[in-house]
C-alpha cells in the first residue's frame, strides 16, 4: 500500500488500547469468569468481518511480518477460507431471497465454524499483536444492539449482571474512523466505509489506490 496511513492507525490503534484495557479491567474484577487463555482457540472459528480501516491496518502488520514462502502459504490458506466464506454467504442470500427470515438466517450463520487463516498450526494466532477488536474482547461479555452476548467458554452466567462492553458505540468509533480515513485520502468510494470485510478477505485483497478509489485530480 503506498499511501500514507500510519495517522489513521495511531487513532485506531488507541481505540484498541481502550478495548484491551476494558477486558483488562474486566480480566481482573472477573478471574474465574474469564476463561481465556493460551491456546484457547473457540474465538478463531468465529466468522465476523471488519471495517475498512481495521482490514486495512491488518493488511499493513500482515505484509511487515511475513515474506517469501510464509506470506505465500497464508494467503494461499486466506483464499481457500475466503471461498468457503463467500459460498455460505451466498448461500444464506439465496435462502433470504427464496422467503427465509433474516433474522433466523443471521442467527444460524452466527452458529457456523470457519478456522481464522491466521490461526497457527500450534494454535496459536500467528497476528496475535495485531488481532482486530473482535478476537480482543471475545471472552468478556458484550451486547450488540441490545443483545447480549457470551463466549461459551467462559463462567458468566446468563443473565446475571456484569460489565458489559457495548460494541455499538465501538462500532460506530470504526466507521467513524474510516470514514474519515476515506474523506482524507480523496476516495470517491465515499460510503467505503460503510463495507465489511472478512480477514481471509483482507489478507488477500491489494487495497491499492484503485481499489480505495483515491482521486488523481486532488
Amino acid at each position: 500500500m503506498a499511501l500514507e496511513l500510519r495517522e489513521h492507525f495511531v487513532k485506531y490503534e488507541a481505540l484498541v488500547q481502550m478495548v484491551d484495557a476494558v477486558f483488562e479491567r474486566v480480566k481482573k474484577e472477573y478471574p474465574k469468569e474469564v476463561f481465556c487463555r493460551e491456546k484457547c482457540s473457540d474465538c478463531c472459528y468465529a466468522i465476523f468481518d471488519l471495517t475498512i480501516i481495521e482490514a486495512l491496518y491488518l493488511k499493513d502488520k500482515f505484509l511487515k511480518t511475513f515474506t517469501g514462502k510464509k506470506k505465500n502459504d497464508l494467503i494461499e490458506i486466506a483464499d481457500k477460507t475466503d471461498r468457503v466464506l463467500t459460498k455460505m454467504k451466498r448461500d444464506a442470500y439465496k435462502e433470504v431471497k427464496n422467503g427465509a427470515n433474516e433474522l433466523e438466517i443471521v442467527g444460524k450463520m452466527s452458529q457456523e465454524r470457519v478456522r481464522c487463516p491466521l490461526l497457527g498450526e500450534d494454535n496459536l494466532c500467528v497476528m496475535y499483536e495485531h488481532r482486530p477488536i473482535t478476537c480482543r474482547i471475545y471472552g468478556i461479555p458484550t451486547s450488540t444492539v441490545g443483545v447480549s452476548h457470551i463466549c461459551g467458554r467462559t463462567n458468566f452466567k446468563q443473565g446475571d449482571a456484569y460489565p458489559t462492553l457495548n460494541m455499538d458505540k465501538i462500532y460506530t468509533q470504526l466507521q467513524l474512523l474510516s470514514a474519515q480515513m476515506v474523506k482524507e485520502i480523496n476516495s470517491e468510494k465515499i460510503k467505503m466505509h460503510e463495507i465489511l470485510i472478512p480477514v481471509s478477505m483482507a489478507i488477500v485483497t491489494e487495497f491499492n489506490e484503485a481499489y480505495l478509489g483515491v482521486r488523481k485530480d486532488g
